[in-house]
């Protein structure tokens, strides 16, 4: 499952790279709050300086990049160890972890609660990434859950 996430999150990085312009859009409308509600009060919030935006979406890059190498290790990691006693089993899940919580981290608090909230994403009809970043990182915790059960010897 972490490598599904590793898999996943590159694959995210390799489309934001790749086809920088079409996702910087997506990054741009968000900070510009060019597409939310006509009337809404938090137009204020908008940032224009395109420099931020190409900013923020590097940093947005940057945290899923992370997320992916953690994960890869972690992952990595985890198979090395599956033939192990339990304990060592539950050391080799901290790289898997870390890469969980920086992804679920990048997509409930930069997408959720950044984006979707604080720039009124979710008011977009044309730009609103809160139904996809909440099934990222619901998928994401719900890993990071399962991996954090302890695991232990059999009897």
């Amino acid at each position: 499952m972490v490598l599904a996430i590793a898999f996943f999150a590159s694959l995210v990085v390799f489309g934001n790279v790749t086809d920088y312009g079409s996702n910087f859009n997506f990054v741009h409308h968000v900070f510009l709050m060019d597409t939310i509600f006509p009337d809404a009060t938090i137009k204020y919030r908008a940032i224009e300086a395109t420099w931020i935006h190409h900013a923020g979406y590097i940093f947005i890059i940057s945290l899923e990049a992370l997320t992916a190498i953690l994960c890869w290790i972690g992952g990595i990691r985890l198979l090395s160890a599956r033939n192990r006693p339990a304990r060592e089993f539950n050391r080799a899940k901290n790289w898997a972890v870390a890469g969980l919580t920086v992804g679920f981290l990048t997509w409930q608090v930069g997408f959720m609660s950044v984006g979707g909230e604080w720039f009124g994403m979710w008011m977009s009809k044309e730009w609103n990434g809160v139904p996809d970043a909440f099934r990222f990182f619901m998928t994401i915790l719900a890993v990071l859950i399962y991996l954090v059960l302890p695991d232990q010897d059999e009897a």
